[in-house]
Parts: C-alpha cells; sequence; structure tokens
C-alpha cells in the first residue's frame, strides 16, 4: 500500500501491563512495497501517557548465547532512570520488578517476551529491576535511558531471589558474577 508521507500516523500503542507504569509498546508499521517504516521513539506520545520522555543515553547488549541472564539491574535515587528496551535481534523474556515502597504492586513481577520479529518495546519506569534472559543465540537488546550511567548508583537484585518468585522460562546458562552474587532483598 502506497501513501503520501505526510499521511501516514505511525502512532505507537501503549499498553499499560499488571505494573503501575510499566508499559508495552506496540509500534505500527507502515507497510509498502518496500518494506515498512515506524516510528519507535516519540516524546509528545511518552508525555501524553504521562511517561517519562527524557533520552540522555543508549546501549546495547549482545549476548552470544541462549540462556544468558542479565538483571535484575536497577540505579538507585537521585539517579533511578526510566528505560525503554527492545529486542533487535533474536528473542528475550523481559522482566520487571517493582521495588518502589509506595506501589500497591511493590515486589511482583512481570514479564513480556520481546522479538527481533514482534518488534515490541517495554518501557521500566524508575524504581525498577530490569533483566533478561535469552531465548536464542546472537540475541541483542536496545536500551534508552533517562538517566546517564552512575556507577555509585548501580545496584541489582538476585535473578532468583524467594522474595519476587520469577519463573524463567529456560535454564541459565551463562550469568555474570555481579549478577549471580547480588544480596538476598530481604
Amino acid at each position: 500500500m502506497a501513501g503520501v508521507a505526510g499521511n501516514i500516523t505511525n502512532r505507537m500503542y501503549f499498553r499499560e501491563i499488571k505494573l503501575p507504569g510499566v508499559y508495552e509498546i506496540i509500534l505500527e508499521p507502515h507497510v509498502d512495497e518496500r518494506g515498512f517504516f515506524a516510528r519507535s521513539w516519540c516524546q509528545k506520545e511518552f508525555e501524553e501517557h504521562g511517561l517519562n520522555p527524557r533520552l540522555v543515553q543508549c546501549n546495547i547488549s549482545f549476548n552470544a548465547r541462549k540462556g544468558t541472564l542479565r538483571g535484575m539491574h536497577f540505579q538507585a535515587p537521585p539517579c533511578a532512570e526510566a528505560k525503554v528496551v527492545r529486542c533487535t535481534r533474536g528473542a528475550i523474556y523481559d522482566v520487571v520488578v517493582d521495588l518502589r515502597p509506595s506501589s500497591p504492586a511493590y515486589r511482583k513481577w512481570i514479564a513480556a517476551v520481546l522479538t527481533y520479529a514482534n518488534r515490541h518495546m517495554l518501557y521500566i519506569p524508575e524504581g525498577c529491576a530490569h533483566g533478561f534472559l535469552t531465548l536464542e543465540d546472537e540475541s541483542e537488546v536496545f536500551y534508552q535511558m533517562s538517566e546517564f550511567y552512575d556507577a555509585e548508583s548501580a545496584r541489582g537484585v538476585r535473578w532468583n531471589d524467594p522474595a519476587f518468585r520469577i519463573t524463567w522460562p529456560e535454564r541459565v546458562e551463562v550469568i555474570s558474577q555481579r549478577d549471580g552474587a547480588y544480596p538476598a532483598f530481604e
């Protein structure tokens, strides 16, 4: 379907999922004979949904092997960060844990499967821990953050902490020493 560029809406769809402020973002591709075009970031749309639109840093994580676990990471105030996460190659099981004591979902978690094929993104607000398990070899993840990385503020919780009871769909095959050694949440 061919169209005039001025008539393409290319909005993103924001679907809040179980934890307050956590959104799955679904792209609206405009398809034509060349392939497709889709908007993946719009400050105005983020503001319309009450999400932090600040963007100061982007990172890429390449993971060679299926079963690689990264997480569960967050930054403490005053450097707490919101993240937008997208899988640009392969597939991941993306997990968010709500660590905001004032939240009705405190210590609860959600997961979403993000893949190269579905092109969905996950918005993770400040105060939540984030991590993922690769579901395919050679999976790549693209992150956008609202704050700069600050080593003094970097924190984490254990991926298998009984305080959260996260259910992982596959066996963890690769994990960094740091990610495997976070103390118990309690």
